[in-house]
């Protein structure tokens, strides 16, 4: 008997076992990672498309997504930054270089991702829970009676809207006796349940809470991420022109190098027929070595802040840049794009436009309702609920149900509020919360007015900082000739030369730098307000990147036939490119 019994729990082991093997096979880890994408893809773009009405394909799949983690070495990472070659870039390339391998990049869009993923799983809550599970079991009595059940249930529940609850639950419970007299009994039976709350914890606005905030989470993340990629752009935008600006500094000293370097070569001639002093030739060489070792500064610099960028764009270090002038010589061909808004207008416009500060006002009203929530958990409990369930010791038609073998029940339980302290102290914080929410919200509009009108104040006084520059590059230029020229006639020593070539050279790298600086605020004021949007060609001074028409206010679409930096018209030379 003791053999029968271990023969009959194999067979059923192996039974289970073969099941869930089946169950494992046909349920790949692979399958389950492109049902959740697929679920949290669409997800993204729905509401994506009811934010600004319309998506963008979404992903957060790298190179090494479709691999599996086992497959990929530490070498191969090695390998990889290792790697060595040659890039021609322009403004715009850097930019899809950036998107496509930067690692903050990646990180925002996996965050986004997990906030989605949130949602799925408050959404689960209220759709069909269906559970399967079959427990296989043997026993040994201690008067030696060995017996072997398999019990087995199928159910679904689903929580409601309203706050209630319901479920029904299919079980069948078999058990066989191997010793003594040898039977089996099997029990089936099938059961539904529903459980309404009628005062405390009712109604969807209470019950679907947690619903509604990971919905608007959702909703914050994607104006976050939205935000993130315009001023991801503009970063990765002033970051290039910074290069640019970095390699004209160092072209500025390269001539300047070169123009002290003809000088003291000229005022040796002079020195050997006798016309200029050793006080004279000295401070030259030494205004000859300072310029030197400022074109080598100038070199190290730039090849720090180089070897920054592709940290930043997520490149390996062996990788040689040779980037494009063209973006910076269109800006100084055209001059700066002027920017004339109002300081309250833009405000105006910010309430509309600013993502973040969207945000802050949303997240405000939802201080304002979990104080609802809480002051409804301080309300009596009165709950409804009722079952019914068919049982049977015979094997049972499911399909075919017999009035008298049903067992029905229905009641109210009342929870009076005796007890509410934890209740009481969740309530208060939540007032505490909302007050601090309303304060939040009154400081992020004090801060948007005044980055505003900080920004404003920037931007005019780089604008007239630029003008200036010009102004006075054009005047140094005008002296270190000048300066030369008497020198060589003998109205003027050695020290004005100098003194006007290093005026000319700190006008010049001045010049540059301040056109930057009015890029940057320029697009860090149409960020603040919320009208610059990056996707559009050549935004850093494309008027179609604005939104927003600053005359009327009215919303602008985007027309690529205005856009105005039209390339093809005219082709400019990089300098590189006529020197040769």
């Amino acid at each position: 008997m003791g053999l029968e019994y271990l023969k009959s729990m194999k067979r059923i082991g192996l039974l289970a076992s073969a099941a869930a093997c089946c169950a494992l096979v046909a349920c790949k880890s692979a399958y389950y990672k492109k049902k959740t994408d697929k679920e949290v893809y669409s997800i993204i773009e729905q509401i994506e498309s009811d934010l600004f009405g319309e998506s963008d394909e979404f992903t957060i799949n790298t190179r090494y997504s479709d691999r599996k983690p086992d497959d990929i070495s530490p070498q191969e990472i090695i390998d990889d930054r290792n790697k060595k070659e040659v890039q021609h870039i322009d403004v715009d390339s850097a930019l899809q270089l950036a998107i496509e391998n930067s690692r903050d990049y990646q990180n925002q869009k996996e965050s986004l991702y997990l906030t989605a993923l949130s949602l799925s799983e408050t959404e689960f809550v209220f759709s069909p829970n269906f559970l399967a599970r079959s427990t296989v079991s043997g026993d040994r009595q201690s008067d030696g009676e060995r017996t072997g059940g398999v019990n087995s249930r199928l159910s679904v529940n689903q929580a409601m809207r309203s706050g209630g609850n319901i479920g029904a639950t299919i079980a069948n419970d078999l058990l066989r006796f191997y010793t003594g007299n040898p039977r089996r009994s099997a029990v089936s039976t099938i059961s539904v349940n529903l459980f309404q709350p009628i005062l405390r914890g009712a109604g969807s606005r209470v019950a679907t809470e947690n619903l509604k905030q990971a919905e608007r989470n959702v909703i914050y993340a994607i104006r976050d991420f939205s935000h993130f990629q315009n001023e991801f752009a503009v970063g990765k935008v002033l970051d290039y022109f910074r290069l640019l600006q970095g390699r004209d500094i160092i072209r500025n000293s390269f001539a300047d190098y070169q123009s002290r370097t003809n000088e003291t070569a000229r005022l040796h001639r002079q020195m050997d027929a006798g016309r200029v002093t050793t006080v004279d030739m000295g401070e030259t060489q030494q205004a000859e070595l300072s310029s030197r070792n400022n074109y080598i500064n100038a070199i190290a610099d730039y090849g720090t802040s180089l070897d920054r960028f592709k940290i930043d764009l997520g490149l390996p270090l062996g990788i040689d840049f040779k980037l494009d002038d063209k973006a910076l010589q269109s800006i100084t061909e055209k001059g700066l794009p002027i920017l004339d808004i109002d300081a309250e207008y833009g405000f105006d416009l910010a309430l509309e436009y600013s993502w973040p500060l969207m945000n802050e006002i949303d997240r405000f009203e939802d201080a304002k309702r979990k104080v609802y929530v809480a002051a409804n958990q301080l309300k009596p409990g009165v709950d409804f609920f009722a079952d019914a369930s068919l049982s049977s010791d015979r094997p049972t038609d499911y399909t075919s149900f017999d009035p008298d073998d049903i067992r029905a029940g229905m009641g109210v339980e009342l929870d009076l509020p005796i007890n509410r302290f934890r209740e009481r102290n969740q309530y208060r914080s939540t007032i505490i919360s909302f007050e601090a929410a309303l304060r939040r919200l009154s400081l992020a509009l004090d801060n948007k007015r005044n980055n505003i009108r900080l920004g404003l104040r920037s931007l005019k006084q780089f604008e007239q900082n630029y003008e200036i520059q010009k102004i006075s590059v054009e005047l140094a230029a005008k002296r270190a000739a000048g300066a030369s020229l008497n020198y060589q006639a003998g109205r003027a020593n050695v020290d004005q030369i100098v003194r006007a070539q290093d005026d000319l050279v700190a006008a010049r790298n001045n010049m540059i730098r301040t056109m930057v600086n009015y890029l940057d605020a320029r697009m860090a004021l149409l960020l603040e307000i919320g009208i610059l949007r990056t996707e559009r060609e050549s935004f850093w001074i494309n008027e179609a990147a604005v939104v927003v028409d600053l005359v009327t206010g009215e919303p602008k679409p985007e027309d690529p036939a205005q856009t105005p930096d039209n390339q093809e018209e005219v082709k400019l030379l990089t300098p590189d490119e006529l020197f040769q």
